[in-house]
């Protein structure tokens, strides 16, 4: 029977291989502390936090997020250590809570591996605290108990720290707090906030999904909001970046002579315009045979439409595929550990490590991991072939907008009257199977900017290959996005700027120069790099005052409201200071009122600016023109490796949608 504790109360943990889930209105950092028998915290060692995610039988999550899960092996903890402590922090610069009093309350429960609750707690009263200690497990004559705690810092991490006797508390605050403002840029951001109403309907046992999206156009607003992130060991298919509440939805129609401005965000929608009716529930999948899994359906989540269910079927499925390989790992884990100690206890008798005792010990210990291990296998790969055979169904039914560049539907694209929910950025797999393809699907219109990564020593792959090749790969897969992007917006409602400071772009830039469907030629030396960045700081400025003063009429008449890309080449080359700081304010203040960022730039080049340019390389989703396994699941926070999207050999796929761009564009007379 659960435990439901209140401030200062405790409870006799009957296990110690312990899961302790975290669940919070918005990202939070968790951590942990080990102390000895006087509460001390003898060094940063002591400490596990994003940076250092790992500690003898303890493991903390390694990225801010609203969800976390801890895994604790107190048997495996340090012989000096009497006390865990469980922390929560607000991360610092993500434009999130100010302090705990402004978000919903944090909450805590103690599990075992098999999910029972054995002791939950809301931590409620917090108001201007910043960090606060939740739980405590500690050692009491021979056995171990949890203590609900929930005392609160207004004085953040370093006040946390400081108070359990830390030396340098400070300085590993700031560690911690730049260790998840680094994770920012290699998250995947989560779907948004779910609602009851919208909990996704599967086959089989799984997480909930993410709420239906309006179901007309997104509109800009002029605050815009941040994704959200998550991580934390996991133990299964079960229920966070790189997690998005989505703009006000827009009303249709156009003012009226002598009415009152509109209030809140522009609306760019067409007047006669109107969003569909709901379309008919998912079909029911067929019986299942007695002993077998429900045959799988694509579009068996809930949605307002046959886009929104497949979008949110594969939200689950990467959720479902993250825990099931965060379950097999911790269990592997596991067994390992219980293999160790066994053989240490085993051999701690200087009789037993010589002749057959000792070889016997070694063998029964091994057995029981490699039973443990094949046991865990079995799950993971009875769920993997579920997931493979969901795969299956839905990867040919998907639309454009989530297909890969081989999939059929490309060669019957229209051009949509209505924007997409989101967008595929390539695929995502794990090693344990690495056939097991997860789109990677971002929301549109895109909240936040891409960088793909030309640099050399970004990884192992890149490392091996040409510099040239390697920056024309880099050029080529921006161009395939660009390309995307432009196929799935309504005619003359999107617009992609280029700036090729050298020229040095022109081969991968060919099919878009060629079908005409950028903005402009693309700009070229100071003087055009300075002309793109002052039009499009200029609409930033415009659209960001007229949403302010609530005032969608008085923009001038030959400002294009639709969404703009900028495409960057070869940053820094070619850009003065006064170019960089546009720069940054358009990958700040842009993406709320429709400006977007796709840059091609090697870090390196630009590290001659220093610290300065940290903001706009963590505010940037990175991906690589090559496969690279830096990527970050919003749940558990596994390395994924992240395959960039490429057009079949030979085909002429490109040229094809983009053409259809063309053709359709001088139909709606744009």
């Amino acid at each position: 029977m659960t435990a439901e504790l209140v401030r200062g109360q405790n409870h006799t943990l009957p296990q110690t291989r312990l899961e302790i889930r975290i669940s919070a209105g918005s990202p939070v950092v968790a951590g942990a502390t080990l102390a000895d028998e006087s509460g001390t915290v003898r060094g940063p060692e002591w400490v596990a936090h994003p940076g250092a995610h790992r500690l003898p039988g303890l493991e903390v999550s390694r990225q801010a997020a609203a969800g976390h899960r801890l895994a604790v092996d107190l048997e495996a903890l340090p012989e000096a250590v009497h006390r865990v402590t469980v922390l929560l922090a607000l991360p610092v610069g993500t434009g999130g809570p100010a302090r705990f009093g402004a978000t919903a309350a944090p909450f805590a429960a103690v599990t075992g591996l098999d999910g029972t609750e054995i002791a939950t707690f809301t931590l409620t009263g917090l108001d201007a605290e910043t960090a606060v200690n939740a739980l405590e497990l500690y050692r009491r004559q021979g056995a171990w108990k949890v203590r609900a705690v929930g005392q609160g810092y207004a004085t953040g991490l370093a006040g946390m720290l400081t108070d359990q006797g830390l030396p340098g508390a400070a300085e590993l605050a700031a560690t911690i707090q730049e260790a998840v403002a680094r994770s920012l840029a290699r998250s995947v951001a989560p779907p948004p906030p779910r609602t009851p109403e919208a909990d996704r309907v599967r086959q089989t046992s799984g997480p909930q999904a993410p709420p239906p999206a309006s179901s007309g156009p997104t509109v800009p607003s002029a605050t815009g909001t941040g994704p959200g992130t998550g991580s934390g060991p996991g133990t299964g298919p079960a229920a966070t970046d790189p997690a998005l509440p989505t703009a006000a939805a827009p009303t249709s129609g156009t003012p009226t002579p002598g009415a009152a401005a509109p209030t809140g965000p522009i609306n760019y929608a067409h007047p006669r315009r109107r969003p569909s009716a709901p379309p008919a529930p998912p079909p029911a999948p067929e019986p299942a045979q007695p002993g077998q899994a429900p045959q799988p359906v694509a579009g068996d989540a809930t949605g307002w439409s046959m886009d929104e269910r497949l979008y949110n079927q594969i939200w689950g499925m990467f959720e479902d595929l993250a825990r099931a390989v965060a379950a097999y790992r911790s269990a592997v884990d596991f067994a390992e550990s219980r293999m160790g100690q066994e053989l240490d206890r085993a051999l701690s008798d200087p009789r037993n490590r010589i002749g057959g005792a000792g070889d016997r010990a070694r063998e029964e210990a091994r057995a029981k991991r490699d039973e443990l291990t094949a046991r865990a296998r079995e799950a993971l790969d009875r769920d993997l072939g579920q997931l493979a055979a969901e795969a299956a169904v839905v990867e040919p039914a998907l639309p454009a907008a989530y297909a890969g560049w081989d999939n059929p539907v490309w060669h019957a694209h229209r051009i949509p009257m209505e924007l997409p929910m989101a967008l595929r950025l390539g695929d995502l797999h794990l090693p344990e199977r690495a056939d097991l393809r997860i789109p990677l699907l971002v929301r549109l219109p895109l909240e936040r900017g891409i960088w793909v990564d030309s640099g050399r020593t970004a990884s192992e792959a890149a490392a091996l290959m040409d510099g040239d090749r390697l920056r024309r790969l880099a050029m080529e897969t921006a161009v395939l996005h660009a390309a995307r992007l432009l196929s799935v917006y309504p005619p003359g409602e999107f617009s992609v700027h280029v700036i090729d400071p050298a020229g040095a772009a022109a081969g991968p830039l060919a099919p878009l120069v060629d079908a005409g469907v950028l903005a402009g030629p693309p700009a070229a030396g100071a003087q055009g790099v300075a002309s793109v960045l002052a039009h499009l700081t200029r609409r930033v400025d415009l659209v960001q005052m007229a949403v302010r003063a609530g005032a969608a009429d008085s923009l001038p008449p030959d400002l294009d409201t639709g969404e703009q890309l900028l495409v960057v080449n070869d940053f820094p080359h070619g850009f003065d200071d006064r170019a960089v700081t546009q720069l940054r304010y358009l990958a700040d203040e842009g993406p709320a009122v429709g400006v977007h960022l796709l840059m091609v730039a090697d870090r390196e080049d630009a590290s001659a600016y220093g610290p300065v340019l940290d903001p706009l390389w963590r505010s940037l989703l990175r991906i690589t023109p090559v496969a690279d396994n830096h990527l970050a699941d919003p749940w558990v926070g596994h390395a994924w490796t992240y395959e960039p999207p490429v057009v079949p050999p030979g085909s002429r796929v490109l040229e094809q949608v983009l053409a259809a761009v063309t053709t359709a564009r001088r139909a709606a007379g744009r």
